[in-house]
């Protein structure tokens, strides 16, 4: 077999990306692939299965009577795909023809497999150097996208550093004609001004593809306060598929004359920004509509310095295709200061309420509701209905007075963090609950975070489980929505920002709303007697007795389940089922508090995605754990979609951290799981029957 290599050489100060094809006559190819292309012949062309989001594919090979016969057919480790291993592989592959197209490794490379063997036909590299290096969202990142013309077949993926390449899928090279030699640089024609090193800003999830056009959100920095509120402005654009020239770009910050700029009072506009669409965006080409996910504005928590609704922060907008004018938008959440974001991908569903066909989005989040609309006009399917907010506190805050509550579907996971949710194994474990958290502000959903004090509320809670990136799936035959959810409460107190980094050159930037200024806390650099007080506090309720972080008897604060998959009836708004979803965790399993007492498996804490299948539902554990019959580990395990009933389960080495995708290929069904976390690096799982 010949290889070519075209190595990595220095060019004045340019890296030239590394490239390895198998070119020869005599090279075997993919193998073959039977009927015709899509997904009815079991491809996965899309991230998601499809623009739709559905998570879905008619297959059944694989059933309830034989998911438990499952074997490893092959397997694919992205330690050597860069520079180090990771530990936090999202990815996602597609599967065209044969060939599995990938991301893989810190570098983010781009690999093709044979889709029955998992040999390596190419890969693609593109060192970034100190861009790469300062990228926000760094990793193999959720994977790639393809393009075909009928004649040409392109793969094209985002790197760290925000570059947009295109490949030919075929031998792993770029496309000359796309961009600059293959590459659209996407920090600039970008409406604003940044650092083509170091400005911040970045994605990770796939390129939208809808006929000739790519649609390019952007992400920012995980965590809570960046350093200044004055961040990039995470605007969506439009580029030609073919040639890489702009399209069209929508501000997700309005500019002046620009619906929702009044929502931004004060011309706040012009001094906050994040705003971006991390999530992946849903497509509906024969509205010629796309639908776009926007995320919380900057900071997360603290938004005096933008008073108003912020629009659209928080919001499902509904864009036209070919020139991203703004159709629709509903906001999700009015004035953010929890960072909800709008944090899973949105899904379009086609559904028949009250005998009326609906052509509908449904999109959820950390709330744990679902929200339905109709996507032609945006109305929602059933009511929601402006509700008064818990008040707040915080000095020169802006607050809603009133948020969103949807009214069906009902909520699926717990919402805010109050004493009917917390632990209630036994009497004595509620009220040492209810004791370490009595220096804490509790409250529905949407109490607003205060100011830490060692005097008062050392904290409140903002949700970060609920429904997070994977998102939900959908049966489009039986209008069901498969949606994994997961219990997580995290402590949020505000406080000055320390005196060593945070300066007004570099965290303000702008226009200070009455003087106050707050970054979420208690922090880590303690400058001030009270902000010491307020540390020490806080670090004492953390504690507790000794057992863990804010844990009653080394226990979860809230009730289980931790993990949760709930069926909901999208025609009639109802819960079909909900089933704890996970393994009950080593630390739950085998407390001392516990002993003697009968506990049902409480599911696991963790985003997780599931893949939908003619008559199975499939997921795997967010965490790993030690049981007698096996090594450690975790589970993937499938659910009979009518029942949720668990009706089978493999072992994985590590936890799922990625969406399932599920392929067939010379008769046979494949299910392909990245896993990864703790201490097992990235690694594609490929099963499929004996």
């Amino acid at each position: 077999m010949k290889k070519i290599i075209a190595a990595v050489a220095v060019c004045g100060a340019a890296l030239i990306p590394a490239v390895f094809v198998r070119t020869s006559a005599q090279a075997p190819g993919p193998s073959r692939v039977e009927g015709p292309a899509g997904a009815a012949a079991g491809e996965w062309r899309h991230y998601a299965g499809d623009l739709r989001n559905h998570h879905y594919a008619p297959l059944d090979q694989v059933s309830a009577a034989n998911f438990k016969n499952l074997q490893i057919a092959w397997r694919l480790k992205t330690d050597n795909f860069g520079t180090r291993p990771e530990y936090k592989l999202e990815g996602t592959p597609l599967m065209v023809k044969g060939v599995l197209y990938t991301t893989a490794g810190s570098r983010r490379a781009v690999v093709a497999l044979d889709a029955a063997t998992g040999e390596l036909l190419w890969v693609h590299g593109y060192p970034e150097g100190a861009r790469g290096a300062a990228a926000p969202r760094q990793l193999s990142g959720r994977g790639l996208a393809y393009w075909t013309d009928g004649k040409e077949e392109r793969i094209l993926y985002f790197t760290p550093g925000y570059r947009l390449i295109a490949l030919n899928a075929k031998t792993g090279l770029r496309i000359p004609s796309f961009g600059r030699d293959g590459i659209v640089d996407l920090k600039l024609e970008f409406d604003q001004q940044i650092d083509l090193v170091t400005g911040e800003v970045g994605l990770h999830s796939t390129p939208a593809i809808a006929g000739d056009l790519v649609i390019v959100g952007a992400a920012f920095r995980e965590g809570q306060t960046p350093k200044t509120h004055n961040n990039t402005r995470g605007y969506v654009r439009a580029f030609d598929v073919r040639t890489g020239k702009r399209v069209w770009i929508f501000h997700t910050i309005p500019r002046p004359g620009e619906f929702g700029n009044d929502t931004w009072l004060n011309d706040s506009w012009a001094v906050n920004g994040n705003t971006g669409v991390w999530n992946h965006v849903a497509v509906d080409q024969e509205l010629g509509l796309a639908y776009l996910p926007v995320e919380t504005p900057s900071s997360d928590f603290y938004g005096g310095h933008r008073p108003g609704n912020n629009l659209f922060a928080e919001s499902l907008v509904a864009v036209e295709l070919k020139t991203g004018k703004r159709r629709w938008h509903y906001q999700l959440v009015h004035h953010p200061l929890w960072n909800m974001d709008v944090a899973t991908a949105p899904m379009l569903v086609d559904i028949n309420v009250g005998g009326k066909a609906i052509k509908a989005v449904a999109i959820m989040g950390k709330q744990a509701w679902i929200y339905v609309f109709d996507r032609v006009t945006g109305e929602p399917v059933w009511p929601i209905v402006e509700r008064p907010a818990p008040p707040g506190d915080v000095p020169g805050e802006w607050y809603s007075p009133t948020q969103p509550h949807p009214t069906k579907p009902p909520a699926y996971d717990h919402q805010g963090v109050t004493v009917e949710n917390m632990i209630d194994f036994t009497p004595e474990l509620r009220a040492e609950a209810v004791k370490l958290l009595s220096r804490y502000k509790l409250g529905p959903i949407f109490t607003p975070p205060p100011v830490s004090k060692a005097e008062g509320p050392i904290a409140g809670f903002r949700s970060s489980g609920g429904t997070n990136w994977p998102g939900g799936s959908y049966d489009p035959e039986t209008h069901i929505a498969y949606v994994p959810s997961f219990t997580s409460m995290v402590p949020l107190g505000l406080l000055p920002p320390p005196n060593k980094e945070f300066s007004d050159a570099n965290y303000v930037m702008g226009t200070v709303i009455n003087g106050v200024r707050y970054v979420s806390g208690p922090g880590e650099d303690v400058g001030a007697d009270a902000r010491q007080a307020t540390r020490g506090e806080a670090q004492t309720a953390r504690t507790g007795d000794g057992a863990g972080n804010i844990n009653p008897g080394g226990l979860p604060f809230l009730k289980p389940p931790y993990g949760r998959l709930t069926a909901i009836d999208l025609d009639r708004g109802e819960i079909v089922w909900q089933v704890p979803h996970g393994e009950t965790p080593d630390n739950v399993r085998n407390n001392p508090a516990l002993k003697g007492l009968n506990i049902a498996r409480t599911g696991q804490s963790g985003a997780v995605g599931a893949l939908v299948t003619r008559t199975l539902v499939i997921a795997g554990d967010p965490q790993t754990t030690t049981l007698p019959d096996r090594p450690r580990g975790a589970m993937l395990r499938a659910y009979d979609k009518k029942t949720g009933q668990e009706v089978g389960a493999v072992y994985m080495p590590g936890p799922q951290s990625g969406t399932p995708m599920t392929y067939q290929l010379n008769g046979k069904q494949y299910i392909v799981v990245a896993v990864s976390g703790g201490n097992y690096s990235g690694e594609y799982l490929a099963f499929a029957l004996p």
